[in-house]
């Protein structure tokens, strides 16, 4: 296979949704996966992306993206396809707490009926 200088990388961009009953806001956080020569060009890609995808789904783009290089340019089952390291002086419970298990959150169990 020829190499085209260009790795894969993840990009994660933040969507923000009108809640059907209009009380408040649903954030969406959605990852994409781009072949690019760099993080600027992997992001500008995805922010292309990002701006049609709200447009037709009829929600907004925030213009946060974050994006990370696959350190292993293979995709296969297992292979991490973005990370975010914090710092933070939370105990486990409250960090995850705050940032991941709010309570807000729009869940499925693996048997597809809402939690």
């Amino acid at each position: 296979m020829k190499k085209t200088g260009k790795d894969f990388y993840s990009v994660r961009c933040i969507f923000k949704h009108r809640n059907t009953d209009n009380s408040n806001f649903i954030y969406e956080e959605r990852v994409t996966l781009w072949k690019a020569s760099s993080f600027e060009e992997a992001i500008t890609l995805a922010e292309i992306e990002a701006k049609n995808y709200a447009s037709e789904i009829n929600c907004t783009y925030t213009g946060l993206s974050q994006s990370f290089h696959l350190l292993k340019n293979e995709i296969k089952n297992g292979c991490e396809v973005f990370s975010l390291m914090r710092q933070s002086d939370k105990n486990t419970k409250d960090y995850l707490d705050s940032y991941f298990d709010t309570g807000n959150e729009k869940l499925r169990n693996i048997n597809n009926s809402a939690i």
